[in-house]
């Protein structure tokens, strides 16, 4: 059996791929030129850009404000930029830092970068000057491609790089020095010395409860490949929307993906739900990339906007990130189709799971089956596999883990199984639920508590917009819940939304305080900056 897996797995792969689009009756000639474009690339995770410039060249590529570029312009482009900073008077940069919106000069400097061997470090757009200044330090970056608005976080974060290479990619007034666009246009048409090292891609955690970690990837496998078709219902040049955060893992992996598949990429760079639903009728996109939260914002939308779009094209809205509202997942799918899939990945780990539409509509909030190639163990603090149903933390097993923290560190490991860091469990059906982060996890009074549960409930009563719950230090119980909560009117008093918990979960379960907020703080990918919310208590906030 074992001789044969091999051939079966190809076959699979091969099959998946034929149905995709990705083996299509192309000339021999073409496949040929699509491969050489690969191996110059590396095989690297830009690669997908290089195979689309030779297998469609005039297909449009990558829409934006300014306009539309087709494979071969962005080809073409890609390689002046990279000529261009091979020909900067200290040489070419070895650490790139990105720090830019979905926009033309983020791709473009994303594959410049990798044709001549430069790592690359994407950045967080929300990052403040003193948390950029550590993270350009700690990679060695030497030049920082940035927005026009980033720069005076950017000056503050190099004040002591003064030999630091900035260049501008998207400028709203004056003019700079260096720029993406005028390097392009003083070296188009000149090819840069490809690099024989493959680069790195380094993607910053999260970082919403301490500074952000740098997990070094330098590319997938054929079996992640297959593992996102089998689930997920790409097709070869079609559009794909991508509004998710392309500096972040997953808008990153989805502008890479949509690469892959010769799919035209529309993007804008600042995320405006009306805008995105325009940007999928006008388009007649196929596919749609979010960040959870920007399905709050669409389906908050008044009727009369909402019903101006159709979005009935879309085959596939995928989200990943951070956890998905269930009412919001069930109404988006009641109004533009079962489409919504929910997508476990972490930094670290690729991707883990997914949840399929059927899967939403028996329970909205999973985080879906494991994906091809991915095996999933649920464990207990001894290390131990809990039974069905029992809460431990997460323990993946695939292909597409990270090559470490460019610290040197790694994850926290239990054979050949790295952990995820969350905690959550497997029902019957195998579909897997997350319950929170493992150091989220709050004890009061020698009783467990993991937030996401009392957040359910307290999203749960009709005057709740949203909810967050944390743990806080006491000198009683070691420590106590204080929750934070965004109403959707104000007929709910702290007082009445403690009852409503109380009703439903035991005593110790019951936040101590309840802050009302007018909304929750949320870094740029949607998450809930925890941090944010502990100085809010700190500061003496509004705590009831």
């Amino acid at each position: 059996m074992a001789l044969t897996d091999p051939l079966t797995n190809t076959l699979g792969l091969l099959s998946t791929m034929a149905r995709a689009g990705v083996i299509a009756p192309l000339r021999p000639d073409k496949y040929l030129r699509i491969g050489a474009a690969m191996v110059r690339e590396n095989m690297g995770i830009t690669s997908g850009f290089a195979s689309a410039a030779q297998r469609c060249p005039d297909r449009p590529a990558l829409v934006d404000e300014i306009g539309t570029l087709t494979w071969r312009d962005v080809d073409q482009r890609a390689d002046a930029f990279a000529a261009a900073l091979q020909a900067l008077p200290g040489g070419a940069p070895q650490t790139i830092g990105i720090m830019a919106r979905n926009h033309r000069g983020f791709v473009e400097s994303l594959i410049a970068a990798n044709r001549i061997g430069a790592d690359v470090l994407l950045l967080n757009t929300s990052f403040a000057g003193p948390a950029l200044a550590e993270v350009v330090s700690r990679e060695g970056v030497d030049a920082v491609v940035f927005d026009e608005e980033f720069a005076p976080t950017v000056e503050q974060a190099l004040a002591e790089r003064p030999d630091a290479v900035r260049i501008v990619a998207w400028r709203e007034s004056g003019d700079h020095d260096l720029s993406v666009e005028t390097m392009i246009g003083e070296h188009y048409g000149r090819q840069p010395k490809r690099a024989s090292a493959k680069s790195k891609v380094i993607l910053l955690t999260s970082g919403t409860t301490g500074t952000p970690k740098g997990a070094s990837h330098s590319g997938g496998s054929p079996q992640t490949l297959k593992g996102i078709l089998d689930r997920t219902p790409w097709r070869t040049e079609e559009v794909t929307v991508v509004v998710a955060p392309m500096f972040h893992a997953w808008g990153f992996a989805q502008l890479a993906f949509s690469a892959m598949m010769a799919c035209t990429i529309v993007t804008r760079r600042k995320f405006d739900p009306e805008a995105t639903l325009k940007l999928v009728d006008r388009h007649q996109a196929t596919g749609l990339c979010v960040v959870p939260v920007m399905f709050d914002r669409i389906m908050a939308l008044p009727e009369d906007v909402l019903s101006r779009y159709s979005g009935r094209s879309l085959r596939f809205a995928a989200a990943s990130g951070s956890r998905m509202n269930p009412d919001v997942v069930t109404a988006f799918m009641d109004r533009f189709g079962d489409v919504v899939y929910n997508n476990y990945n972490a930094t670290e780990a690729g991707m883990i799971a997914t949840a399929t539409p059927a899967d939403l509509r028996a329970a909205p909030d999973t985080a879906g089956k494991p994906a091809e190639g991915t095996d999933i163990r649920i464990l207990d603090a001894e290390r131990q596999e809990v039974p069905t149903g029992e809460v431990g933390t997460i323990f993946v097993r695939n292909s597409t883990q990270f090559d470490g923290y460019t610290s040197g560190a790694t994850k926290d490991f239990e054979g050949d199984y790295m952990s995820s860091g969350d905690v959550g469990y497997l029902d019957a059906n195998g579909r897997l639920f997350v319950v929170g982060r493992d150091d989220e996890m709050i004890v009061s009074g020698g009783e467990n508590v993991y937030p996401i549960e009392v957040e359910k409930v307290l999203a749960a009563h009709p005057a709740v917009a949203e909810a967050s719950v944390l743990g806080v230090d006491d000198a009683e119980f070691g420590q106590r819940l204080a929750a934070f909560v965004v109403l959707s009117d104000g007929s709910a008093t702290p007082d009445d939304l403690k009852a409503h918990v109380k009703k439903n979960l035991a005593n110790y379960k019951v936040p101590r305080s309840i802050t009302v907020l007018e909304s929750l703080p949320r870094g740029s990918t949607g998450k809930i900056v925890r941090r944010d919310l502990h100085a809010l208590l700190e500061t003496g906030g509004n705590a009831t």
